[in-house]
Order: structure tokens, then C-alpha cells, then sequence
């Protein structure tokens, strides 16, 4: 009889996990850092909004810096002046974002609502224009679930400012936190 699994009975495909089985406790370890962290955020969703405010300012400056150092690799001036226009945009709004984070918060949060209530609807008329031998019914789910998240979110703005970027990075790092524990565990099965 074969396998047909492909994993079990074949060399290569255990020799290709071997290292992550190895390092199992590791990734266990990192899997309870994140759920730690996650509940961390959640319990001070603020804090965490602020944090994550702080972070895409850093990003932000990065961006900025990496975008004046590519100007100068443009030869032509109309080009440079751009990339450098663009660069510096990047980092003042970096640096504002420093200075006032819960401002910040409040754009983000603002931008984040109208996105997730776009991509909502975008997703709805790709379901009813997809077939009907596919699941469609899935795509549907996702766009109204999606749609409803962003309204939920521009109904109660500026307020929600405060507490959803926190929320949601309490809520990825938990997700991220069980998937690392999930993969941990599942290599330490595999032994």
C-alpha cells in the first residue's frame, strides 16, 4: 500500500522540518510571548493603541529615509525632487505621529473604518458576480462581516480611536500567539 500523505513515508519531506522540530520549544515559547503580549493589549487597549500609533510612526520614518536615500540614486532633477518630496512627507507625518499619537489614532482609525467598509462591499459584488457552482456564499459572509466591522467602527468615531487599533493588535497577537503554539506543539507531535 502507498502513502499518499506524502510526509510520513518520505525522507525529504521529514528532513525539511527537522530543523523547526528541533527548535519546537522555541517556537512554543515564542507562541506564549505573543498570547502574553495579546493579552496584555487587550487588558490595556489604549496603551496598545498608542503603541501601534508609535510603531507606523517608526515605519513611517524608515519609509521616508529609505525614500530620500532612492531619490539620489534618480538621475533626472524632476524625478529627484519628487522622491524627495515624497520622502520628507514621510517622515514629518512620522514625526507627527510622535507628537500627537491619539491624533494619529484618530486618523488611522478613520482610515481603517472607510477601508474595511470598502473592502466590504467590493467583496459583496465579487460574490454575487462570482458563479453560482462556486461558494460564493463564503465571500458573501466575509464582505458582510467586514462591512459591518467598518461601520461599526465610523459609527462611534472619533471615540473608537481610543481603543480599536489597541484592540485589534491584542487580538492579532493572540491569533499569532496560537498559531506559533499550534505549529510548536504539532512539531513536537510529529517526533
Amino acid at each position: 500500500m502507498t502513502n499518499t500523505s506524502g510526509t510520513i513515508g518520505d525522507p525529504q519531506a521529514s528532513s525539511d522540518t527537522a530543523p523547526l522540530r528541533a527548535k519546537s520549544g522555541w517556537i512554543i515559547a515564542l507562541g506564549v510571548v505573543y498570547l502574553i503580549a495579546g493579552f496584555i493589549a487587550l487588558g490595556s487597549v489604549m496603551m496598545a493603541t498608542v503603541a501601534s500609533v508609535l510603531i507606523v510612526g517608526v515605519m513611517m520614518i524608515i519609509a521616508g529615509v529609505a525614500e530620500v536615500f532612492s531619490a539620489f540614486q534618480i538621475k533626472s532633477w524632476g524625478k529627484f525632487l519628487l522622491w524627495v518630496l515624497l520622502g520628507a512627507l514621510y517622515i514629518v507625518a512620522g514625526f507627527v505621529t510622535f507628537q500627537n499619537p491619539l491624533l494619529a489614532a484618530v486618523l488611522l482609525t478613520l482610515i481603517l473604518g472607510a477601508s474595511l467598509v470598502a473592502s466590504g462591499i467590493m467583496r459583496i459584488f465579487l460574490a454575487f458576480s462570482m458563479k453560482r457552482e462556486t461558494p460564493w456564499i463564503w465571500v458573501v459572509l466575509s464582505g458582510v462581516i467586514t462591512l459591518l466591522l467598518g461601520l461599526l467602527i465610523l459609527a462611534r468615531w472619533p471615540v473608537s480611536s481610543l481603543y480599536i487599533l489597541g484592540l485589534f493588535l491584542g487580538i492579532d497577537l493572540i491569533m499569532a500567539g496560537a498559531g506559533w503554539l499550534g505549529l510548536g506543539f504539532g512539531l513536537r507531535r510529529v517526533r
